[in-house]
């Protein structure tokens, strides 16, 4: 066994090793990542990120590869994909209550979206059309203008870096504009809390807000969704897409990467692009931002470099 190897030898996981992650996001580029481990239980998993901690080793976790962008020169260390079933399974009547549900970290968004509206449970359809796992939508509390995934909060269930199991009451998190106060760590599941509602008009309401960000944003192009935070203006949120349009952006282009003609908060990809035109562009965006309103403007897509070490 190789010595790569011998580090998850005694554990649950399966194992690749310089895997082409980047081609797995949805901008489609980027490089590999030196292992990509996927843990067939909670044990093993709380067992690998204690390890990881232990001998200093990188851990990051892959969700959808909706928001986030690879560098060219790949990812060390371990990243982790929790896409086993004991991970991406929804549990319906979570603590013998019909309006609770226990979503694991893992679970597709989508997937979850049009499971409970089929079971008539709203309080999650402002996450219709926004792609991702539970756990990364937790983490940088990811919606839109019908609302976040931290308003249907009930707890979240996290392992700290020693793989301890924390976990958090909602009374104790404060879910902010794609922030939020919970610890770092690797969140494992939640509660969700729904209401239950007519099924048929729930199912009519989430694909109106499906429709809706359909014909507002380039879905049918490789991107990462919003590529800026809007900020605060003033006390006041801005639209970055807004700001980026009256900048004159629109149609700007470094190599294969180019600002969307449709949403100018978009940042789109080719067959010729790569991670460095998309910082490349990105930073030239800022610029432009920058000099046409005075407005520093900061990333909403997730970079992966080697000289991150940190759990994202």
């Amino acid at each position: 066994m190789s010595k790569r190897g011998h580090f998850f030898g005694d554990l649950d996981v399966d194992v690749q090793f310089d895997v082409h992650v980047g081609a797995m996001t949805w901008f489609g580029i980027g490089g590999t990542a030196d292992m990509l481990v996927h843990p067939r239980s909670e044990e093993a998993l709380g067992a690998l990120v204690e390890r990881c901690s232990q001998s200093d080793t990188p851990l990051r976790i892959f969700g959808k590869g909706a928001n986030l962008l690879v560098d060219d020169s790949g990812v060390d260390g371990v990243v982790l994909k929790l896409d086993h079933e004991s991970f991406t399974r929804l549990r319906f009547n979570a603590e013998g209550e019909v309006d609770r549900v226990l979503a694991m970290s893992g679970a597709d968004l989508f997937s979850t979206v049009n499971e409970l509206a089929r079971q008539g449970l709203d309080g999650f359809s402002q996450m219709a059309g926004i792609p991702g796992t539970i756990g990364g939508a937790i983490r940088m509390n990811a919606g839109g203008m019908n609302g976040s995934i931290g308003d249907c909060i009930e707890s979240v269930t996290c392992l700290d870096e020693t793989g301890q199991r924390l976990v958090y009451d909602g009374s104790q998190l404060d879910f902010r504009y794609r922030d939020s106060n919970l610890p770092e760590g690797l969140i494992v599941s939640a509660i969700l809390r729904l209401e239950p509602v007519d099924p048929v008009k729930l199912r009519e309401k989430v694909m109106e807000i499906f429709a809706y960000k359909k014909s507002t944003q380039p879905l049918s192009d490789q991107s990462a969704g919003c590529a800026f935070r809007n900020p605060v203006i003033g006390g006041e949120r801005i639209s970055a897409g807004r700001l980026i349009d009256e900048a004159g952006c629109k149609g700007m282009q470094v190599g294969g990467a180019e600002v969307s003609g449709q949403h100018a908060n978009f940042i789109t990809t080719g067959t010729d692009a790569t991670a460095t035109h998309v910082r490349a562009l990105m930073e030239a965006v800022q610029s432009r931002v920058r000099e046409h309103h005075g407005i520093d403007i900061e990333p909403e897509v997730v970079i992966w470099s080697r000289d991150d070490r940190s759990i994202t």
